[in-house]
C-alpha cells in the first residue's frame, strides 16, 4: 500500500454509556467508508468514556463480547482503531485499543504507562500492560500508544526499532485551560510531541484526542497527523467533534529513510549493554 486515506475521529464519548458510544462508532464508521477511509481512529476509551472510577466494572468488556464482536464486524471495508475497557479472564481491567481489519483482530495494545499523580487516577482501576509491538497490516508497518504511553520516549523507540511506517496514538488528553483556549499548555505540548516523534523516527504519527467534559475536566480535542519530517499533514484544529480525512503518502517513507538515516544508524545493542548495567547496579 503506497497511500493511506485515514479519518480522524475526536468524539465526545456518553460517560458509562456503551450503547450510545457504540452506536456513534457505527455511524462514523459508516461515514469514512462512504467517504472511502481506509482506516479510521477514534480517541482512547472511545466506548465509555474516561473518568469512569466506580463503574469500570459495568463497562468492562471481554474482547469476545458481543458489543465487542460488532465493532469488529464493521472492518469489513474499512480499518478500525477503537478503545474499550478490556476485562480479561481472570479479572484484569486494561485501557486497550484494538486494531481491526477485515472483521477480525488484528493487534490489541494494553496501555503501558498509566498515570496515577495530580487529577489522574488510572493506575487505582486499571492494571498496567506489559508488552509494547509492532504489527503488520496491509502491507504497512504500525504500532500503537495509548496517551500517556507517548509521554515516555521508550514505548515510541521501542516500536522504531521494528521500522513502522505509521504510529497510532489514541488519547483521552485533558487540557489546561477550561475556556477551551486552543493555545493550551496541553495542545501545545501534543503538537510538539508528535511532530517530534514523528521527525525522530521518519514515520508517520496519527493523534486522535477525544473532546468535551466530563467530572469537571476539558478534553481539548485537536487531533492531528504529522509526516517523516515533522511536518503537519492536517487535522481537526477545534475541540468540537468531528471527523477529517488524511491522506498519507507513505511512498515518502522510502526517500526521508535514505535522506535521514537515523533508523538506519541506531544502536539498540549500545541501548541494551547500558540498561544491562544500570539494572544491574539497581540490584
Amino acid at each position: 500500500m503506497q497511500r493511506m486515506k485515514v479519518a480522524l475521529c475526536q468524539v465526545n464519548p456518553r460517560l458509562s454509556d456503551v450503547k450510545a458510544n457504540l452506536a456513534m462508532h457505527l455511524a462514523n464508521i459508516e461515514e469514512a467508508k462512504h467517504a472511502g477511509a481506509d482506516l479510521i481512529v477514534f480517541p482512547e476509551l472511545g466506548l465509555t468514556g474516561y473518568w469512569l472510577k466506580d463503574s469500570t466494572l459495568d463497562v468492562a468488556r471481554t474482547i469476545d463480547h458481543p458489543d465487542i464482536c460488532e465493532l469488529i464486524q464493521a472492518s469489513c471495508d474499512v480499518d478500525i482503531v477503537f478503545s474499550f475497557v478490556e476485562e480479561t479472564k481472570d479479572h484484569r481491567f486494561y485501557t486497550s485499543s484494538v486494531y481491526a481489519s477485515a472483521r477480525r483482530v488484528v493487534h490489541v495494545h494494553r496501555k503501558v504507562y498509566l498515570p496515577t499523580y495530580g487529577l489522574f487516577e488510572e493506575g487505582r482501576h486499571f492494571a498496567r500492560g506489559n508488552d509494547v509491538q509492532a504489527f503488520q497490516t496491509n502491507d504497512v508497518s504500525m504500532g500503537m500508544m495509548i496517551c500517556e504511553d507517548a509521554w515516555h520516549p521508550s514505548v515510541p523507540y521501542l516500536l522504531s526499532l521494528s521500522g513502522v511506517d505509521l504510529m497510532i496514538i489514541p488519547s483521552a488528553g485533558p487540557g489546561r485551560a477550561l475556556s477551551g483556549d486552543p493555545n493550551s499548555g496541553s495542545q501545545q505540548f501534543w503538537e510538539r510531541v508528535v511532530r517530534t516523534y514523528a521527525q525522530l523516527f521518519t514515520c508517520y504519527v496519527v493523534f486522535v484526542n477525544r473532546t468535551g467534559f466530563e467530572d469537571g475536566v476539558f478534553f481539548f480535542g485537536h487531533s492531528l497527523v504529522a509526516g517523516p519530517q515533522g511536518d503537519i499533514l492536517g487535522g481537526i484544529e477545534t475541540h468540537e467533534p468531528g471527523m477529517v480525512i488524511v491522506d498519507l503518502d507513505l511512498s515518502r517513507l522510502r526517500k526521508e529513510r535514505f535522506r535521514t538515516p537515523l533508523l538506519r544508524d541506531e544502536n539498540p545493542y549500545l541501548t541494551q549493554r547500558i540498561l544491562a548495567r544500570r539494572l544491574g547496579d539497581v540490584k
